[in-house]
C-alpha cells in the first residue's frame, strides 16, 4: 500500500487551467475545476503523458463562482450547489450536495496510476458505494441488467453494444469517466482460462451479415471447461470473455446450472453475471465455438465501484451534482445540447434488409399509402450501390435508375426516405482509390480515418456531391464502431497515434463529420443521422442509435429494454431497436409463436423514442403475415399515430429542457425502493408507465405500478389502481399494459 502523506504537506493552490484548483500530492498535481455549479472535474495527469483532444466538454460555459476552504490537512472546493472535500490524510475526495449530504466519496488507497510507457498510464479510480445504492448506466449492453452496481462490465464498441462510460445513482449524482478508451467498469483482479473438454462438436451452417456481405458461415461447436475457488459465501460478478472479436455463443454454466444462455450470430465478446456462491470449488463450463478463447473473471460484489482504463492520459472524472433530469441537464450543457428534429421522424419508420431495387421500394410504399398506413419513413438498406462496390456513394443505375425521383415520389406520398451509408468504402472504387492514395484509411482496414480531419473532409465532399443532390432525408450511418472493434492495435489520425487512445470515440467523429456537413450544405434542413454505435457528446450532433442486429427471442426483447434504458441513464436520449429482431426464423410468415413475438416487440416500440421495424433478409410489411397479426401490426402504427402530438410534445423538451423521453423509473421515483429494482418498465414522457409482455402465451401479467398519491388508470380498459403496489392485470394480443399517471 502507498504510504500516506503526513498532515505537513504542503498543499498548493494555483491556476491548473483558469478558475482550477491544483493540489499537489503523493501521485501528482490533482485539479479540481468546477464547470458549472453542479458539476465538478478531477484530473490527474503525470509529466510527459501525452495530452489528448477534448472531445466531450465543446461548450463554451462561464465558469461558476466557488470558494476554497482549509482546514485541518483538508481542502473544500466549493459551488452553490456542490462541494469536494479532498482529505490530506487519506488522499481521498469526497462530493457533497448544497446540504451537506455525502453523494460520492473515493475509497482511501483507491486510486492507482501506473506508467505504461512514456505516453501514457493506466488509472484505476475505486469509489464507495454504500448498500442500497442503486447505479445505471455505461450504456446498451446485452447482458440484461439495468441497475449495475456491483456488475463487471467490460466497454469496448461492437456490434449490439454501446459502451457510455457514464453512470447514475439513486443517491442523486451521476459520473462521467472521461476516458475514450477501453474502460472495464468494476474491473476483476481474478482470472481462468478455460481449456477446450473435448474435440470439435457438430458443425451448423448459419446466415451471418457483416460489412463483407451476407453469407453463409459454418461453424463447430466445442465445450470448454474450469475450475474456480471462492474464499467466502456470498454474490460475486463474473465476467466471461470468449476471447475474439465477436461471439456466436454466450454460454456459462456453474456446477452444471446455466447462469449466461444467449445466441446471436453476432454477440459482444463480453457477458456479465452475478451470482451468489458458496465458498469452496465450483466447476465451470463454457459452450462456444471452434476458436473461441474463453475466459472467466470474477469479483465479490462488495461495497465499492471501480473505472479501470489501461490507456489514459490520467485521472479524469466529472461528478454531477442532482436527480437525474438535473443530471441530464448539467451533462448536456457541458457536452452539448441535443438538436432539434423534425416531426415526421417520430412516425413510424419502415425497413427491411433489403429492398433490392427503386421500383420495390416504391411498390411497398405506394401500398403503404393505399391501404392507409401512416408511414413517415421508408429506408433503403445496404446494398444500393450495386456493382460500383462498397459504399462508392453511387446509386446502381440498373437498379436505382433515378434516385431523385424516387425521393420526389415519396414526399408526394407524405413518406421520406433514409438511406444507409457506411465509414467503410472499397477501395477499388472511384472514392475508395483517391482515399487510398491520400492515406485515408485506417492501416489495415478499409475505414476512413475520421480521426484526421483531411479524411474527414473528403469523405463529406464526396458525400455532399454525390448523395445530397437526390434529396434524401434520413441517413443511417451503419457499424460505425467501427465494426468489432477495429481500432484496437491500430495507428490513426495525421500524428499515427495508437487507436487505442480513441477506442471507443470512433462514432463521435464520423457522426460529428456528417452532422456539421448536413448543416453547413443544406441549411434549412434538420438533420436526421441513425446510428449503431455512440459516445458521449454525439447527442449534439442529433445521433439516433438502435441495438444492433439482435436475436428475436423474448429473452432478447427484455434484454434489448434493459440495454435502452441503460443508455438513457448514460445521457443519450435518442434509442430505438430493430421491431421483431433483426434475425429471424426462416418460418416467420406461417409460425404463430414468432408471429407473437413480433407483436409483442412492435407494440412496445410504440412507445420508444422511434418506432422502426427491421428484418434480416425479410419482407417486414404488415399484409406478408397472417390476417391477425396484420391487424395487430397496423393497430400498433395507428396508436403511434395516435400520440404523435404528445409525443412532439414531450420530443421538443428534450432539445429545450435536456429532458429525456424514455424514462428508467429512477427519474421519476427515485424514492421508491421497489420502482428502482425495474428493469424492464418506463416512463415515456411524464404521463405514461410502459410494461410490455415479455413471454408467450400469458393471460396476465404483472406489473409494478410506483407510489403515486392520485394512482394510475388502465390506457386499454380505464380500469384505476392505487399507486405502490404490485399487480396482476389481464392481457390479450390486443394491447400490452400501459398506465397514465393521474394527478
Amino acid at each position: 500500500m502507498r504510504r500516506i502523506l503526513l498532515l505537513s504537506l504542503l498543499v498548493l493552490l494555483a491556476a491548473c487551467q483558469p478558475k482550477t484548483v491544483r493540489i499537489e500530492t503523493e501521485q501528482g498535481t490533482l485539479c479540481l475545476q468546477p464547470l458549472a455549479d453542479d458539476a465538478i472535474r478531477v484530473r490527474l495527469t503525470p509529466e510527459g503523458t501525452r495530452p489528448l483532444d477534448e472531445l466531450i466538454f465543446t461548450q463554451d460555459v462561464k465558469a461558476p463562482r466557488f470558494s476554497v476552504e482549509r482546514s485541518d490537512g483538508g481542502i473544500t472546493v466549493r459551488t452553490a450547489r456542490m462541494s469536494a472535500e479532498w482529505d490530506g490524510a487519506t488522499q481521498a475526495l469526497r462530493f457533497r450536495d448544497a446540504a451537506g449530504n455525502v453523494l460520492l466519496e473515493e475509497q482511501p488507497g483507491g486510486r492507482e496510476i501506473q506508467r505504461r510507457d512514456s505516453t501514457f498510464v493506466s488509472v484505476l479510480q475505486t469509489f464507495l458505494s454504500p448498500e442500497g445504492e442503486h447505479l445505471y448506466g455505461t450504456g446498451q449492453f446485452q447482458d440484461g441488467y439495468l441497475d449495475i452496481r456491483g456488475l463487471t462490465r467490460r466497454l469496448t464498441q461492437v456490434n449490439t453494444q454501446i459502451s457510455l462510460p457514464m453512470i447514475l445513482s439513486s443517491r442523486g449524482y451521476g459520473l462521467l469517466w472521461h476516458n475514450y478508451g477501453r474502460t472495464d467498469f468494476n474491473p476483476s483482479r481474478f482470472r481462468v482460462a478455460l481449456e477446450p473438454a473435448d474435440s470439435d462438436g457438430a458443425g451448423i451452417t448459419v446466415n451471418a451479415t457483416g460489412t463483407a456481405g451476407n453469407r453463409r458461415e459454418l461453424r463447430f461447436f466445442q465445450t470448454f471447461s474450469g475450475e474456480i475457488d471462492i474464499p467466502a459465501d456470498g454474490e460475486y460478478a463474473l465476467l466471461l470473455d470468449v476471447g475474439r472479436e465477436m461471439a456466436r455463443r454466450q454460454y456459462l454454466a456453474i456446477d452444471g446450472e446455466p447462469v449466461i444462455d444467449i445466441t446471436n450470430t453476432w454477440l459482444p465478446p463480453t457477458a456479465a453475471v452475478k451470482v451468489r456462491l458458496t465458498a469452496g470449488k465450483h466447476r465451470l463450463q463454457v459452450n462456444g465455438t471452434r476458436g473461441d478463447a474463453p475466459t472467466v473473471s470474477w469479483r465479490a460484489v462488495d461495497n465499492t465501484t471501480s473505472f479501470f482504463s489501461a490507456v489514459a492520459e490520467g485521472l479524469d472524472y466529472t461528478v454531477f451534482a442532482g436527480g437525474a433530469d438535473e443530471v441530464m441537464h448539467a451533462f448536456r450543457r457541458l457536452s452539448g445540447a441535443v438538436p432539434a428534429m423534425p416531426d415526421w421522424i417520430f412516425r413510424y419508420i419502415h425497413c427491411r434488409e433489403r429492398y433490392d431495387t427503386q421500383e420495390e421500394l416504391l411498390t411497398a410504399a405506394r401500398r403503404f399509402r393505399d391501404e392507409g398506413i401512416p408511414v413517415g419513413t421508408i429506408v433503403q438498406d445496404w446494398q444500393w450501390w450495386g456493382k460500383y462496390g462498397w459504399n462508392a456513394m453511387q446509386f446502381d443505375e440498373d437498379k436505382y435508375p433515378d434516385p431523385k425521383a424516387m425521393v420526389d415520389e415519396l414526399h408526394g406520398m407524405d413518406q421520406h426516405l433514409m438511406l444507409s451509408v457506411w465509414s467503410k468504402i472499397d477501395r477499388n472504387c472511384e472514392v475508395g482509390r483517391e482515399a487510398a492514395e491520400k492515406g485515408y484509411y485506417i492501416d489495415g482496414t478499409d475505414w476512413i480515418d475520421f480521426f484526421q480531419p483531411e479524411a474527414a473532409a473528403y469523405y463529406w465532399r464526396n458525400f455532399s456531391a454525390r448523395l445530397l443532390p437526390t434529396g434524401i432525408d434520413a441517413w443511417w450511418q451503419d457499424a460505425t464502431e467501427p465494426e468489432n472493434d477495429d481500432l484496437k492495435g491500430r495507428r490513426i489520425g495525421p500524428d499515427r497515434i495508437p487507436g487505442d487512445f480513441y477506442r471507443n470515440a470512433y462514432p463521435l467523429k464520423v457522426i460529428q463529420t456528417v452532422y456539421e456537413g448536413l448543416r453547413r450544405d443544406q441549411p434549412d434542413r434538420l438533420p436526421v443521422i441513425l446510428t449503431r454505435s455512440a459516445f458521449p457528446g454525439i447527442q449534439r450532433y442529433g445521433a439516433v442509435t438502435w441495438s444492433g442486429d439482435v436475436g428475436n427471442d423474448w429473452d432478447a426483447l427484455r434484454r434489448q429494454i434493459a440495454g435502452g434504458l441503460g443508455q438513457m441513464a448514460a445521457g443519450l436520449p435518442w434509442w430505438t431497436y430493430d421491431a421483431g429482431g433483426f434475425f429471424r426464423p426462416g418460418d416467420q410468415y406461417t409460425d404463430p409463436d414468432y408471429q407473437e413475438r413480433m407483436i409483442r416487440w412492435i407494440q412496445a416500440a410504440v412507445w420508444l423514442p422511434f418506432m422502426r421495424v427491421h428484418g434480416y433478409q425479410s419482407r417486414t410489411e404488415p399484409w406478408e403475415y397472417a390476417p391477425e397479426t396484420e391487424r395487430l401490426f397496423k393497430a400498433a402504427i395507428a396508436q403511434r399515430e395516435a400520440l404523435q402530438p404528445y409525443i412532439l410534445e414531450q420530443a421538443a423538451r428534450v432539445w429545450k429542457e435536456d429532458y429525456t423521453l424514455m424514462r428508467p423509473l429512477v427519474f421519476d421515483f427515485p424514492q421508491d425502493e421497489e420502482a428502482l429494482r425495474q428493469d424492464c418498465e418506463w416512463m415515456f414522457g411524464p404521463d405514461y408507465l410502459v410494461c410490455p409482455v415479455t413471454e408467450g402465451g400469458v393471460s396476465s401479467w404483472s406489473v409494478y405500478l410506483p407510489e403515486n398519491e392520485a394512482g394510475w388508470e388502465d390506457i386499454r380498459n380505464g380500469t384505476r389502481y392505487e399507486g405502490g403496489r404490485r399487480y396482476d392485470v389481464p392481457v390479450d394480443l390486443e394491447a400490452i399494459p400501459v398506465f397514465r399517471r393521474l394527478r
